[in-house]
């Protein structure tokens, strides 16, 4: 029976098969190195296209010290205003393309910027659901008003007292089997509360930065 030959060529006398180690340490060597494969070029082109899109949505304050050029900043003001699907889609084909024209250190800076409004977002989430879980907590239960007052003595307790009683009262039902009612107190109740840890955040006057 005749063995079937394999695929491949002679380098030096030594045969090298296609598709193995030496063979594609060659063919690197003949690339002039590691170059970034299809694949890898897609994958790239397809991250800068997110981020140019991502940008459209980047608050101002943010967006304002990146050394993007006045093109760039004309082509995302430009994207904001079209409305039309197919002029949208090429004007961010057109701001990829600009983004892959940016320099390193700026396409860092792009990635900061971008981290930095998604991490704020993530910390108004979680004050937003911590001040949720407080109103409803000195809705429902009697001890979270003595905790509250011990943990935020600036509150206007007698205020607070009054609109936790109005919430409870709002909150029965008008009969048996009938929706939950949330009236003006349940949100003053929220306001308060918020603005309370707010005020707990900020850093007190004459400590370090």
């Amino acid at each position: 029976m005749s063995r079937k030959l394999k695929k491949g060529y002679f380098v030096a006398g030594k045969f090298v098969a296609e598709g193995r180690e030496l063979d594609l340490e060659l063919k690197r060597e003949l690339k002039g190195g590691d170059a970034p494969s299809r694949t890898e070029l897609k994958r790239e082109s397809t991250e800068l296209q997110r981020l140019g899109e991502d940008l459209l949505e980047l608050r101002a304050e943010l967006l304002a010290p990146l050394a993007l050029g006045d093109k760039f900043r004309d082509a995302i003001s430009d994207a904001k205003q079209i409305t039309n699907f197919e002029g949208k889609r090429r004007q961010m084909q057109f701001i990829g393309k600009l983004m892959r024209q940016l320099e390193p250190q700026v396409l860092q800076s792009v990635r900061d910027a971008l981290s930095t409004q998604q991490n704020g977002s993530a910390t108004d989430s979680a004050a937003l659901h911590q001040a949720e879980t407080w109103r409803d907590r000195l809705i429902t239960e009697e001890p979270a008003f003595a905790l509250w007052i011990k943990l935020h003595p600036d509150t206007d307790a007698q205020q607070l007292r009054a609109q936790v009683r109005q919430a409870r009262k709002d909150a029965r039902p008008e009969r048996p089997g009938a929706a939950i009612r949330h009236g003006k107190a349940y949100r003053e109740i929220f306001r308060s509360v918020r603005e309370q840890l707010d005020k707990a955040q900020q850093p007190v006057k004459g400590d370090s930065p």
